[in-house]
């Protein structure tokens, strides 16, 4: 084997510029390790599988309380992956968000003020002030509020409202939607 050759893993310094979406989700998808009312899931839109996987691998190797990262199953739409992200729903979550981003700028040479949070189709600033304000970081509060929700829903449907959806697709819905590019 010749000695000069040299072989690179991993990433390199913006390695990413361009292909990562600048906004983010929170609990939009239900959690894969656990009870959604223990784990929080963010979501993130990249550009090609490749992109996905690579990503997966920093999040992993580089939080040791991220619980798990995956990529879809399949294209959300031509060339657009999701990547989720999990982590125990606890009062350090925004800290650690705020980080991710930040440490994103490595790779996507994006700056945190670039980036949108999403949660419950409201968007905001990569704030952890404003995202401890706004996130339910308390698995009794997650509860609770889901049964608020249900309770509300039963007066919708009694009253002939419209109900809010408080289901989020479980990996074999995401990954029909996905295979059937809704």
């Amino acid at each position: 084997m010749d000695k000069n050759i040299l072989i690179t893993e991993g990433l390199d310094f913006h390695d990413m510029e361009g292909q990562i979406e600048p906004l983010i989700t929170v609990d939009e998808y239900s959690a894969k390790m656990g009870d959604d009312k223990d784990i929080i899931t963010l979501t993130f839109m990249v550009r090609s599988e490749e992109v996905a996987n690579d990503l997966v691998d920093w999040f992993e190797r580089g939080y040791d309380w991220v619980l798990d990262a995956s990529v879809s199953e399949g294209e959300l739409e031509a060339g657009k992956y999701l990547v989720f992200v999990e982590m125990n729903r606890r009062s350090v979550a925004p800290a650690r968000i705020v980080e991710l981003l930040k440490d994103l700028k490595t790779l996507t040479n994006m700056k945190l003020s670039e980036w949108d949070v999403q949660i419950d189709n409201e968007t905001y600033d990569p704030d952890e002030k404003v995202l401890r304000q706004v996130m339910i970081l308390n698995p009794n509060l997650y509860k609770a509020d889901q049964e608020k929700e249900e309770e509300l829903n039963e007066m919708r449907r009694v009253a002939g409202i419209e109900v809010k959806t408080l289901h989020k697709p479980d990996k074999e819905i995401r990954d029909f939607i996905a295979k059937a590019g809704l």
